[in-house]
């Protein structure tokens, strides 16, 4: 009997896809038709392979992808893999398998499973960001960045040739200035203070950092300082939050890149270190020098009321700082700080801890001494590493002068709003007030407004050399190094002097030397020290030597996130040796037009994928100052215990079940049918059964299952629709495309499913009818449309057949049903044609029987018509 069956239609169709290239796009650099760029966040290839959570976003880019070729659309829908990584490593430390090995069977795993739920991608694009080809390309970019430098002034970056030596840089020697030179480069060495996990052997970033352990294994992580590859995204801070207001993206996601960002503008203010020596008036300097420590404040008209200051643990002043008799409690309090994370030390911290250095810095507004302690809320990483420490005016601030029994007192009277009760206890330094008001015990600017103090104080410290105004970030310079055997080698080399000893230069390798591919080692475990296992390469691939110098390449990889920062420029040209795109075709396809993918990327990739393209738009490689113009985030998917899906909870649903029960059509519907693309939902089987079953009376509306062979229904005929078909069908068009267009895949589910439903009970099914239902379901449903389309009689793929397009003119109603008021009540409801006029309304109104019964013997004081709407009897009782 020829029932609706998935395991045997699906499996031909994809192969009809494959053989046929049906989804292969030519790109060149004019498009035929307006062009749709559609992209999903690219998956890691783990061993565990898809789960049903995955095919969410595929299946919503699937379906525009799909639509868009059918309605004339140049369409760009590729597919890749982000395998750089720990997981993989990991692995292979395990095994002794080489990750590649791993890495290659896991996209393998995870190329079929894609293919086998019938996504339109053009997989002649397919690329790793493991394949060598590929990263050639990622080093080269990495080069623009380190032949990068940023000019404040023009708001952009230039070419290191571009970058002018200051006559003072120049005086101090040649490899003075070519220090100074690789300092002001977009990519940058810095000793930085980070999260190193001995037992995985590398540095870790913020967010890879929970409870201070490792996110992958719950590993130990201490912080240390070590020697990194930093990428200087702060310089392109207002650029990257000013250039988020084009962007379509949620309002949700745009406040998380703000709030990443954290722009605030204030001053720089030096303090004076008790006992060294002043600083005479003039410009202010670019580093404070030894005798000077450097603050950033928000609130500048506060200077008058810091009656403390903290450095960070890591503050680079804190072993000069420390007198002997603190020494060995600051070095118990910095190894303690050391274990801990960021996040930790800041957002979580329950309670204030510090330790007193013992010195003092004198207050630049007064002259006052200012004990300096050392205290972990404060971070190396953000402004510059110290802090006036204001608590009268600062929640943080006055939790730890309550700690320490440290003076607080009040230098901003409260507003006229606020209760004489609090601003009472405000004045006395016993509750803290963090907005702005009025200046008080702050000498001559005693009476001044905040706004106007600030002004005020920063331009009087400004005449003595010792503040500037200032803008700062909490988005922090980009830690690029990993101490990992499987990522990108750095496309860098190491000069060495005649011991052999680095001698602080770098140079980038030469272009045509491109790639660096990774060397053969039998050994990549890490050592559980700084040192990475590349150092244990051969000496054929550590040293290099150029124009009679000794090199040694970088150690170091780069991170995952290198990788998948521009993988959507290649996906346009990916067989291009001469660059990473080429120019005319990038002019022509970007910027992407939707890209889909989790809310979990919605700060980091996105912001280093923004940073390496602005940076790349800078060089004149790309045409667009954004990479993704339309950006939607599907919910998740949870486990059917309303939990999210991991191994550990036991609840992960594979989908090649699904697929093998149901069919991949089934799993795709249910998806889409679950809810709104951006929220989260939880699965169930029961509902991947309903919408079986919904695509099994979408078969049997055409075929006729009670036949011994496949043969097309006998309900099917040729003849024209009725009025009513007609009006179901039109209307089901256009609710469906605009759904399509709105990314409301489940009302267009629930559209359809009408449509079934009322076809189904019809005696007859005009082929004007179910024929366009087909192609309206096939985005959805691809393989069962393909797969009906051809019962139809037509014998090439549905895939860029006619987008059926609705007649405005059928949906509008002949008739209408007009309400009767008779006494301020709707007493009976009339049909007219829609265009009648009020003599006809009226009419038929006085012929209905409910209303002649009821104005029988009744006096009729007036009669008010409105055409289309209603028509109101006024009675007299």
């Amino acid at each position: 009997m020829p029932r609706y069956n998935p395991a045997e239609i699906e499996p031909r169709w994809q192969r009809y896809w494959e053989e046929n290239a049906t989804f292969a796009q030519q790109v060149t650099a004019k498009p035929e038709g307006e062009k749709l760029y559609a992209l999903d966040m690219f998956p890691y290839p783990s061993g565990d392979g898809l789960h049903v959570g995955h095919p969410e976003g595929y299946t919503a880019t699937d379906i525009v992808c799909r639509a868009a070729r059918m309605q004339g659309k140049a369409v760009v829908h590729p597919m890749g893999f982000d395998a750089f990584g720990l997981p993989a490593e990991e692995h292979a430390i395990k095994t002794g398998e080489h990750p590649r090995v791993q890495t290659e069977q896991n996209i393998d795993t995870f190329r079929r499973q894609l293919k086998s739920l019938g996504f339109s991608y053009d997989w002649s694009r397919e690329i790793a960001t493991t394949d060598v080809d590929y990263f050639r390309w990622t080093q080269w970019i990495f080069l623009q960045i380190f032949d990068t430098w940023f000019d404040h002034e023009q708001q952009r970056g230039r070419p290191i040739a571009e970058l002018v030596i200051p006559d003072d840089v120049k005086e101090l020697g040649e490899d003075f200035a070519r220090q100074w030179v690789d300092e002001q480069r977009l990519a940058y060495q810095s000793d930085a203070p980070v999260n190193w996990c001995p037992a995985l052997g590398t540095v870790l970033a913020n967010e890879e950092v929970i409870d201070g352990k490792s996110e992958r294994g719950g590993h130990p992580v201490e912080r240390r300082a070590l020697r990194q590859w930093m990428m200087r995204i702060t310089a392109y801070g207002d650029r990257l939050e000013n250039d988020l207001e084009d962007l379509d993206w949620s309002h949700g996601v745009k406040a998380l890149q703000r709030n990443w960002i954290g722009r605030s503008t204030g001053a720089e203010v030096d303090f004076k270190i008790e006992g060294r020596e002043a600083r005479e008036a003039g410009a202010f300097p670019t580093k404070p020098g030894p005798d000077f420590i450097r603050v950033y404040t928000t609130r500048p008209d506060t200077l008058y009321g810091a009656t403390y200051m903290v450095i960070a643990p890591e503050h680079s002043l804190v072993e000069e700082l420390t007198k002997p008799e603190n020494a060995e409690a600051v070095t118990a309090y910095i190894q303690q700080a050391g274990m801990k994370s960021d996040l930790d030390r800041t957002e979580l911290a329950k309670e204030k801890t510090g330790v007193f250095t013992g010195s003092y810095a004198l207050n630049p507004v007064n002259g006052e001494k200012v004990p300096i302690w050392i205290a972990d809320y404060v971070l190396a990483t953000y402004g510059t590493g110290a802090i006036m420490a204001v608590p009268a005016h600062d929640e943080r601030d006055f939790e730890f002068a309550q700690q320490f029994n440290i003076p607080i007192k009040a230098v901003v009277k409260p507003a006229d709003d606020v209760p004489a009760e609090e601003a009472a206890k405000i004045l006395a330094g016993e509750q803290v007030y963090v907005a702005e008001g009025v200046a008080i015990n702050s000498g001559e600017f005693d009476g001044l407004e905040t706004a106007q103090f600030k002004e005020k104080i920063t331009e009087s410290l400004a005449a003595r050399g010792l503040a500037k105004q200032a803008v700062n970030y909490k988005l922090r310079d980009w830690l690029f190094s990993r101490q990992r055997f499987w990522g990108e080698p750095f496309p860098i080399l190491h000069e060495l002097d005649d011991a052999g000893d680095k001698t602080g230069h770098v140079i980038s390798v030469p272009e045509d030397q491109l790639p660096v591919d990774l060397p053969h080692l039998e050994d990549f475990k890490p050592h559980g020290r700084a040192e990475p296992p590349l150092d244990k390469a051969p000496d054929e691939w550590l040293y290099q030597e150029i124009d009679g110098k000794r090199y040694k390449r970088e150690t170091n990889t780069m991170p995952q996130w290198a990788g998948s920062c521009w993988y959507y420029l290649r996906f346009l040209d990916p067989k291009n040796d001469q660059a990473p795109i080429d120019p005319e075709i990038e002019k022509a396809w970007m910027p992407v037009d939707l890209y889909i993918g989790g809310a979990e990327h919605a700060v980091l990739h996105l912001l280093y994928a923004r940073f390496w393209h602005k940076v790349l738009y800078d060089r004149g490689v790309v045409s667009t100052p954004e990479p993704f113009q339309k950006l939607v985030n599907q919910g998740m998917i949870l486990g059917e215990n309303n939990e999210k899906m991991s191994k550990s909870r036991g609840n992960v649903v594979n989908p090649d079940d699904v697929v093998s029960e149901y069919g991949a059509d089934s799993l795709r519907l249910y998806e889409m049918f679950m809810g709104p693309l951006t929220d989260s939902k939880p699965w169930n089987m029961e509902g991947v059964n309903g919408v079986f079953n919904f695509l099994g009376r979408a078969w049997r509306m055409i075929v006729d299952e009670r036949a011994e062979e496949l043969q097309l229904s006998e309900q099917l005929t040729d003849a024209e629709p009725t009025e009513e078909q007609l009006k179901t069908l039109h209307k089901t068009i256009k609710a469906v495309s605009e759904d399509i267009t709105k990314l409301s895949f489940n009302t267009a589910i629930a559209r359809m499913m009408e449509f079934v439903n009322f076809f189904t009970k019809e005696k007859t099914r005009p082929r004007a009818c179910i024929e366009p239902f087909v192609l309206l379901l096939s985005p959805y449903a691809p393989h069962l449309c393909e797969e009906l389309w051809y019962l139809l009689g037509h014998k090439e793929t549905l895939a860029y057949e006619p987008w059926p397009q609705h007649d405005e003119s059928v949906l509008v109603e002949s008739t209408v049903e007009i309400p009767v008021q008779i006494g301020g009540k709707v007493r009976a409801k009339i049909k007219v044609a829609a265009d009648a006029d009020r003599e006809t309304i009226e009419a038929a109104a006085m012929a209905e029987p409910k209303v002649q019964e009821f104005i029988a013997g009744k006096n009729i004081v007036k009669t008010v018509v409105v055409p289309g709407r209603m028509v109101n009897i006024v009675i007299k009782s």
